[in-house]
C-alpha cells in the first residue's frame, strides 16, 4: 500500500512507441498538447486512467442520505463536461473562430480523452471527434472529470525547466504518472491519512494530499484565461492576456481565503461534510468520517443540463443520481447564494410613483453569478398587484412559452458582457454584430462592456484589471478600504393610477438562468451562416444528422427552455391614500436642495432661460439633462427636453403655450443620477425614456 512518507512525481516526457518489428527499430512520436495546451502533463499517460466503473466500491450502499461519492459523480456536471450539449455547440463556434481552438476546451471537459492524444492530431481531432466511445455510454472520453482523474491530481516538486509547480488556470494539471512506492499503479491521492484517519487503510493505492483539501485545486479549471489576445481597455492594449472566467482569482479576493473565522474552501460550499452518524465512503462501511467526508456534489447553478440528459440520454441509466443533482443545484441557489430584501414606503397617493428599493446581498465566495459569462445571467423581477391580486406592474418579465426576458427600462439584470474592440468600427467594446444581433464569441472576445454582478463577501479586487465592476459601481465598505460591498440595492418607480385598490403588494425575485434564449439562438445561427457540420460523436441509437447547435436548439425547445430557478424573494406592502392636492404650478418636493435652485426666464418671445448650481459634495456630474412635465400636477409625466448642456448649469430651451415643471438632472459616464425627492423623502421616478440608464451611487 502507499504511504504518506513517500512522495513520487513524474513529468517525464510522453513517448508513444511504435515497434517496427521486421526493421528492429521504434519510431518515437512526441504528442504535445497543442500550442494553447502545452504546459502540464502532456498525453498520452504511462498509466493510463481507470474508467468511473473501477470504483463501484463507493456507490450504492446508503441511498437513504446520498452520501456515496460515485452516485454523486454520476450526475452532477463535471461528470457530464463531455456530454453537455451546450459545450459541443459553442465548441464549434470556437473552431471556426480560431482554428484548433477545441483541443484547449477539451482538455477540461475530456481530460481522458485529452490525456489519451485523441483531441488533436495525429491521435485525434479538435471537434472532438476523435474521442473514444459513445456520448450515452458509460466508461468513455465522455464522462469528463473521473475519479481517477481528479484524484492522480498532484503538485509537481521538479517540473520541466521553465513550467509551475502548479497552475492556476486553463487545466494545465499535474497528473500522477508512476507506480505508488511499493504498489502497480499510481496514488489515489485524497483528504485521509491512515492511520491518523481511520484504522483501516484503503484496498488500493493511496496517498494523503493536502492539495486536495484546498481551493488551489480547483483552480486549474476554473481560471479561464486567452492565451492569444489581449485585454483592451477603452481603447488601450493592457498586456494582460484576457481574462474568460475568473472565478477561482473572485475567491482569492475574497474573506473566505483569508484565514480566520470566515475561512471557506470551495470544498466547503461544493463538497460539504456528512453530518450523519455513520458516515462511511465505501461498501466496506469502514472507517466513520461523519463530520470529515466531503459529498462530492460538486453542484453549481446548472439545474438544466441535467434535467436535459436524464431525459435525452436514457441509456445512461442515471435518472435517479440526474434528479439528484438538480434538486441540490436548485437547493444551493435557493439556500446559500443570496438574499432578497424590499423596501417599501407605508403609504403612496394614488396617481404618483410608488418607490421600492429591492437589495441583493450575495451569500457565495465569488461573484454572483460567476463562470461560464456566455448566456449566464441572473435578474431581478418585480411584480406590484392591488387589493384585489391584480398584476398592475412589472419588471423584468419572463415569458415561459417564448424564453424571451423582456428589457424594460428599470430592468436590473446581472451579467457579464464581454466584446470584441472595434468590431463594428465604433472604436469601443462592440457586444452586437453590425446588424445589432448579440454576439458571443467566446475565443475572439477581448474587452468588457459591462460587468456588474455582485461581489463577494471582503471582494478586494476594485482595482484589479480582470475582476474590477466594468461600467457599474459598487461603493467600498467604508471610504479608503478597498473593499466592496456584497450587495446591491436598485430603485424602481411603480406608477400608481387613480383608483388602485389598495393595498399595493411588491414582491421582488431573484432569478438565475442557465444561458438564455440570445445564447441560444447565435449558436443556431452561427451554425446556419457558416454550414456547420453534422455532429460525428456517435449514440447508442447511431450518429446525428444535425448540427450540434441543431441539437442544442431542439433540447432548448423541448426541456423547458433552461427555465430560471427562483433564487429568493421578498415581499413588502403600500396603502394607497387620496392624491395629493397640489396647487397650479406645484410639484412634490421636500425642499432639501442646498444648493441655488432652479431659476426659469424669459429670455425672449419663444424661449426659456434655465439656471441653476452644481449638486458639490462627492458626487461627480460631468453634464445635465433637462426635463419637463405637465401642470397642474396629477402626477409625474416628464419627458426630456434636452439630453446635454454641455457640462454647463445653464440651458435655453423653446417656450411652449401650456404649464410644466422642469427637472434638472446630473450625469456621470452615461448614467443619470436622481430626479430630487418629493414630498415623502422619495425618489422620483426616471422619466419613461430617459436620456440615460439611472444609476443612484452613495456619494453626497
Amino acid at each position: 500500500m502507499g504511504s504518506n512518507k513517500h512522495l513520487h512525481y513524474n513529468y517525464k516526457l510522453k513517448l508513444l512507441i511504435f515497434a517496427i518489428t521486421a526493421l528492429t527499430v521504434s519510431l518515437y512520436v512526441i504528442l504535445l498538447g497543442g500550442p494553447l495546451t502545452n504546459k502540464g502533463t502532456q498525453p498520452p499517460l504511462a498509466k493510463a486512467l481507470k474508467p468511473p466503473s473501477g470504483c463501484g466500491c463507493h456507490q450504492n450502499y446508503d441511498a437513504i442520505n446520498n452520501l456515496e461519492p460515485w452516485d454523486n459523480w454520476a450526475g452532477m456536471m463535471m461528470a457530464q463536461s463531455g456530454r453537455d450539449p451546450l459545450f459541443w455547440a459553442s465548441l464549434d463556434v470556437a473552431n471556426h473562430d480560431v482554428t484548433d481552438a477545441g483541443d484547449f476546451c477539451i482538455r477540461c471537459h475530456s481530460p481522458v480523452g485529452w490525456l489519451g492524444g485523441r483531441s488533436e492530431p495525429p491521435g485525434g481531432s479538435t471537434d472532438g471527434c476523435g474521442l473514444l466511445g459513445i456520448l450515452d455510454g458509460i466508461d468513455a472520453d465522455f464522462d469528463g472529470l473521473t475519479c481517477h482523474f481528479c484524484h492522480r491530481y498532484m503538485i509537481n516538486p521538479t517540473p520541466p525547466p521553465g513550467e509551475d509547480q502548479v497552475y492556476y488556470e486553463n487545466g494545465q494539471f499535474w497528473i500522477d504518472d508512476v507506480n505508488c512506492p511499493g504498489g502497480n499503479e499510481p496514488c489515489r491521492r485524497g483528504p485521509y491519512n491512515y492511520p491518523q484517519d481511520g484504522q483501516f487503510e484503503p484496498n488500493h493505492e493511496w496517498l494523503w494530499s493536502n492539495y486536495h483539501e484546498t481551493s488551489d485545486l480547483c483552480g486549474n479549471c476554473h481560471n479561464v484565461t486567452n492565451p492569444l489576445l489581449n485585454l483592451i481597455e477603452n481603447g488601450v492594449d493592457t498586456g494582460i492576456k484576457y481574462p474568460i472566467e475568473r472565478t477561482f482569482k473572485e475567491w482569492q479576493q475574497s474573506s473566505f481565503s483569508t484565514p480566520g473565522p470566515g475561512y471557506k474552501t470551495c470544498q466547503n460550499c461544493h463538497m460539504p461534510d456528512a453530518t450523519v452518524n455513520p458516515a462511511y465512503a465505501c461498501q466496506q462501511k469502514k472507517n466513520n468520517h461523519t463530520g470529515d467526508l466531503p459529498i462530492h456534489r460538486f453542484v453549481g447553478g446548472n439545474a438544466w443540463i441535467p434535467d436535459v440528459l436524464r431525459q435525452e440520454y436514457p441509456n445512461l441509466a442515471r435518472n435517479p443520481e440526474f434528479i439528484m443533482t438538480r434538486n441540490n443545484a436548485i437547493a444551493l441557489l435557493q439556500n446559500q447564494t443570496a438574499t432578497v430584501e424590499i423596501t417599501v414606503p407605508a403609504q403612496v397617493p394614488a396617481g404618483q410613483n410608488l418607490v421600492v428599493q429591492s437589495k441583493i446581498t450575495n451569500l457565495s465566495g465569488h461573484k454572483l453569478p460567476t463562470g461560464y459569462p456566455e448566456g449566464r445571467r441572473m435578474w431581478i423581477n418585480v411584480q406590484a398587484r392591488d387589493g384585489a391580486n391584480n398584476l398592475i406592474w412589472e419588471s423584468g418579465a419572463y415569458d415561459t412559452s417564448t424564453g424571451v426576458l423582456t428589457a424594460d427600462s428599470q430592468i436590473k439584470i446581472y451579467h457579464s458582457e464581454p466584446g470584441i474592440w472595434n468590431h463594428n468600427n465604433t472604436n469601443q467594446c462592440d457586444i452586437v454584430d453590425g446588424v445589432g444581433d448579440p454576439m458571443f464569441h467566446f475565443v475572439l472576445n477581448n474587452c468588457f462592456e459591462l460587468d456588474n454582478r455582485i461581489p463577494p463577501l471582503g471582494f478586494t479586487g476594485m482595482n484589479n484589471i480582470e475582476t474590477k465592476p466594468v461600467n457599474y459601481v459598487y461603493p467600498e465598505t467604508s471610504p479608503g478600504s478597498g473593499i466592496l460591498v456584497n450587495y446591491d440595492t436598485t430603485n424602481y418607480a411603480i406608477p400608481i393610477p387613480l383608483g388602485t385598490q389598495s393595498p399595493v403588494t411588491v414582491t421582488t425575485t431573484l432569478k438565475y438562468q442557465t444561458t438564455s434564449k440570445e445564447y441560444v439562438d447565435f449558436l443556431l445561427s452561427q451554425a446556419t451562416q457558416y454550414n456547420f457540420p453534422d455532429d460525428c460523436i456517435p449514440r447508442s441509437w447511431g450518429t446525428p444528422t444535425i448540427s450540434r447547435a441543431e441539437i442544442l436548439y431542439n433540447n432548448w425547445n423541448t426541456y423547458g427552455k433552461a427555465a430560471p430557478v427562483n433564487v429568493g424573494s421578498a415581499s413588502g406592502s403600500s396603502v394607497v391614500i387620496p392624491p395629493v392636492s397640489s396647487p397650479p404650478g406645484a410639484v412634490p418636493d421636500n425642499d432639501n436642495y442646498t444648493g441655488t435652485p432652479l431659476t426659469l426666464s424669459k429670455s425672449s418671445a419663444s424661449s426659456l432661460q434655465l439656471n441653476w448650481s452644481a449638486p458639490g459634495g462627492t458626487c461627480e456630474t460631468a453634464d445635465y439633462g433637462v426635463y419637463r412635465g405637465a401642470l397642474p400636477f396629477a402626477g409625474y409625466t416628464h419627458s426630456s427636453v434636452l439630453c446635454s448642456t454641455g457640462s454647463t448649469t445653464q440651458a435655453t430651451i423653446n417656450a411652449d403655450t401650456g404649464s410644466y415643471y422642469y427637472l434638472i438632472v446630473a450625469q456621470n459616464n452615461s448614467k443619470e443620477g436622481s430626479y430630487g425627492l418629493d414630498s415623502l423623502n422619495m425618489q422620483r421616478p426616471a422619466a419613461a425614456a430617459p436620456c440615460f440608464t439611472q444609476e443612484i451611487g452613495t456619494c453626497n
